[in-house]
């Protein structure tokens, strides 16, 4: 059998059949799947183009999305490319992680290598962005000048099965400080977890609005502050509602409010992606770990295998964990004298490619 690969920009419509139907044919991340795609295309209004790889019939069996931006660097804007983003960081804002091609998993390493070829083929760019990608991403195989890993993180996890295994006992599988600080915090509110409460359609615009209120000017450059990004998240919290994908979980202790988490639950892993948490009551008080500590027993109770803090190198997020897991994100550059230059300055003056 052989493949073609082909860029287009089909309108909504046909964007949103094609992708779903490949999606039911594929074993992508959450990331990939149209719930994400669908709510960022409608919620930043963003075109990029869509990268089809069809068999001989016809059929697709890989598609993504690629922008193309001038994007600034060192000496100077450089034509690049960006794999399932658009290339204008306002947008790109509602940051992708488990990123790669949708492809049909029966015909996956084929239908790369086609999509490898299209990529290389284009005169277009310079740089590719790849962000988000699990190690060892075939597309690092795409031909290139130089290839920078400019940034990693560790993905910090909860193992459900052992919490379980644990008898639901989730502090024991902590560290002694972790465990004492959730421990005095639990004992400060009278001994139990805040009570989890999962959002209806109804609940999902006055919860998130009360997530924006409590991350309102939180830290310099934060999402929250952004309608566009309130709105995303409450358009992909509606429509992953119905299906199970996207819970939003309101937790409380008694009548006062600790904490709201949205939550994406896909291929037996709860994944934390946004949170707010209500001020601490005093210095014992920790509304972040036992809204947390409550989740993953929500999540073990329900059979899932692990619960996810998603990329970041967070304190707490480690302080939290079991296990992890990691996420790269690359620039593959091809030959360009403006590079090349940027390259030897940064050797020189031992600069990190992410700088």
């Amino acid at each position: 059998m052989s493949y073609q690969a082909s860029f287009s920009r089909p309108d909504r419509a046909a964007l949103a059949r094609r992708w779903q139907e490949l999606e039911a044919r594929s074993d992508a991340s959450f990331f990939l799947r149209w719930t994400w795609i669908g709510a960022w295309l409608d919620s930043y209004r963003v075109e990029p183009e869509l990268l089809a790889v069809v068999d001989d019939e016809g059929r697709d069996v890989a598609l993504a999305l690629v922008g193309h931006a001038m994007q600034p660097r060192l000496l100077g804007p450089v034509a690049t490319l960006s794999l399932n983003q658009s290339g204008d960081p306002a947008a790109d804002r509602p940051y992708i992680e488990y990123n790669g091609l949708l492809t049909d998993r029966d015909f996956a390493p084929e239908a790369t290598i086609a999509a490898i070829a299209a990529l290389a083929s284009r005169r277009d760019w310079r740089a590719l962005r790849l962000s988000g990608m699990e190690p060892g991403s075939p597309l690092l195989d795409l031909p290139a000048r130089r290839r920078m890993c400019r940034d990693a993180s560790p993905v910090y996890q909860v193992d459900l099965n052992a919490v379980r295994a644990a008898d639901g006992d989730y502090l024991s599988l902590l560290s002694a400080n972790s465990r004492s600080q959730i421990r005095r915090a639990l004992k400060d509110r009278g001994g139990a977890l805040p009570q989890v409460a999962l959002a209806t359609l109804d609940d999902i615009g006055p919860w998130i609005g009360e997530m924006a209120r409590h991350n309102q000017g939180r830290h310099a450059d934060n999402a929250w502050d952004d309608p566009a990004f309130r709105a995303f998240v409450e358009t992909l919290t509606a429509r992953g509602l119905a299906g199970g994908e996207v819970e939003l979980l309101r937790l409380t202790d008694g009548p006062d409010l600790v904490g709201l988490l949205v939550t994406f639950v896909h291929a037996g892993v709860a994944m934390n992606y946004q949170s707010a948490f209500a001020p601490p009551r005093g210095a014992k008080d920790k509304p972040g770990l036992l809204c947390h500590a409550a989740a993953v027993d929500h999540y073990a109770a329900r059979a899932l295998s692990r619960y996810s803090f998603l990329a970041g190198k967070d304190r707490y997020k480690q302080s939290l964990a079991t296990c992890e897991e990691r996420l790269e994100w690359w620039m593959v550059e091809r030959f360009s004298p403006r590079l090349e230059l940027e390259a030897l300055l940064r050797r020189l003056l031992r600069r990190p490619a992410s700088a």
